[in-house]
């Protein structure tokens, strides 16, 4: 496995991927199982490299997991992922460049200095019935 990749497992379920800025392999590589609802790559292309045009078609997908990814862009951030039940499975820091997809199971984040996130998850919002604190 690359340095500068990580994933967080228990019980065979892969909870979290963590993508550090540090990783690099040549063109694209993608790190999750295709049956993952959001899927998390890197493209590392050379000066000049055209991806040519196209266009993603209209498929109807059905989810029942919001998976989401979080890059860091300034600051550092901690990053708790634990099972369903609340127990906590691993803690890891986030720098800038660093992203996550966090796959299931719950999480909290700790902001350890200020930080500017983008955070991607699947659409439509459902508001308050999109998250359960526990």
């Amino acid at each position: 496995m690359n340095k500068g990749l990580t994933r967080i497992e228990k019980d065979g379920e892969i909870y979290a991927i963590v993508l550090r800025r540090s990783y690099s392999a040549p063109g694209p590589t993608f790190f999750t199982p295709g049956e993952f609802s959001q899927q998390l790559g890197m493209l590392v292309h050379p000066k000049g490299k055209v991806v040519k045009r196209h266009r993603h078609k209209l498929v109807r997908r059905e989810i029942f997991r919001t998976q989401e990814v979080l890059v860091l862009l300034e600051g550092e951030i901690r990053v708790d992922i634990c099972t369903d039940e609340g127990d906590k499975i691993k803690s890891f820091r986030l720098h800038p460049g660093d992203a996550v997809l966090l796959a299931r199971g719950g999480h909290s984040v700790k902001v350890l200095e200020a930080a500017k996130i983008i955070e991607v998850k699947q659409g439509p919002y459902a508001g308050f019935d999109d998250k359960e604190f526990f």
